[in-house]
């Protein structure tokens, strides 16, 4: 049977509070911001200069390409872009077709 490791987490604050004592759960209730990303736009800057209302700005993508989900500027997952029904008609969401494992964080 192996020893049990009897070594204090580590308290980097002095508040009394380590981190294995804090575990992932307490982090479950903190909201995050997941940006979706529709495409990406490259136009000259004399372009960018002349857009106005009504401009269109072509994107590299089509309109039934999957769209990214990042945290940061780590991708998550993909998915299409999908508009909800019912008392939320009208509203955009996203239905997942790909997710990355997270199980080492975001």
């Amino acid at each position: 049977m192996a020893e049990a490791d009897t070594t204090p987490a580590a308290d980097p604050t002095g508040d009394g509070i380590g981190a294995a004592s804090l575990g992932r759960g307490a982090f479950t209730q903190v909201p995050i911001e997941i940006v979706i990303s529709v495409g990406r736009a490259r136009p000259l800057v004399r372009d960018l200069l002349r857009l106005q209302r009504d401009s269109v700005l072509p994107l590299d993508r089509r309109v039934d390409d999957p769209v990214e989900l990042f945290v940061g500027d780590k991708l998550i997952a993909r998915g299409q872009l999908e508009e909800l029904e019912g008392d939320q008609a009208g509203q955009m969401a996203v239905r997942l077709t790909e997710v990355a494992d997270l199980s080492d964080g975001v």
